[in-house]
């Protein structure tokens, strides 16, 4: 089963995908491929395998990707092999993808392929405040206005999402999720 979690930059995406994968046994990342250079403490091949620009080209013009998509000026994309590894595997696999991405996976997975798609909203001025605690002592408001400008378009895609959960309280908003697998594992494995 793949789980989809989508939002806007600074929505909670990645420290709910964290919480899940510690808090369940059989939950999984899946890593992104990503033109983008690395955070600080961002550690290549957890969230994100790293490449440049000319790498992630050529790995389209391979066929590699399942999606992928130019987002805040870089490309992020997923892999087909490293998906389909992990299905094989059986694992239920996490994703964070944004709303083109989740269209395009959902259409091409959907058939064979358990996909649940989890929305996560949150306030504009929650959502700046996020982002500028994320940048600290030297914000990029560049890089901010162009996330808080996404944020209309992203939120005007909620229609396609199985599930939009308001994250205001990030424990909530966990635990949440968590019973939503737990619910969808039943439905794909039904136990009578």
């Amino acid at each position: 089963m793949l789980v989809i979690l989508s939002g806007v930059s600074g929505s909670g995406k990645d420290t709910i995908k964290k919480a899940l994968i510690s808090k369940l046994d059989n939950v999984e990342s899946l890593p992104s491929y990503t033109s983008r250079a690395p955070r600080e403490g961002e550690v290549p091949g957890q969230i994100y395998n790293f490449v440049s620009k000319e790498e992630f080209e050529k790995m389209i013009s391979n066929n590699e990707f399942y999606e992928y998509n130019v987002h805040h000026e870089n490309y992020y994309g997923t892999s087909r092999v490293l998906m389909n590894e992990k299905i094989k595997e059986g694992k239920v696999i996490v994703k964070d993808i944004d709303v083109n991405g989740t269209e395009n996976l959902v259409k091409l997975l959907g058939n064979d392929t358990k996909v649940v798609t989890i929305f996560l909203k949150v306030p504009k001025d929650v959502l700046e405040k996020r982002l500028l605690n994320r940048m600290g002592d030297k914000p990029d408001y560049k890089e901010i206005t162009l996330r808080l400008n996404r944020y209309d378009y992203e939120n005007s895609r909620i229609g396609m999402y199985d599930y939009v959960i308001k994250n205001n309280d990030l424990d909530k908003s966990i635990n949440v999720i968590t019973e939503i697998i737990n619910s969808e594992l039943k439905t794909e494995n039904p136990e009578f």
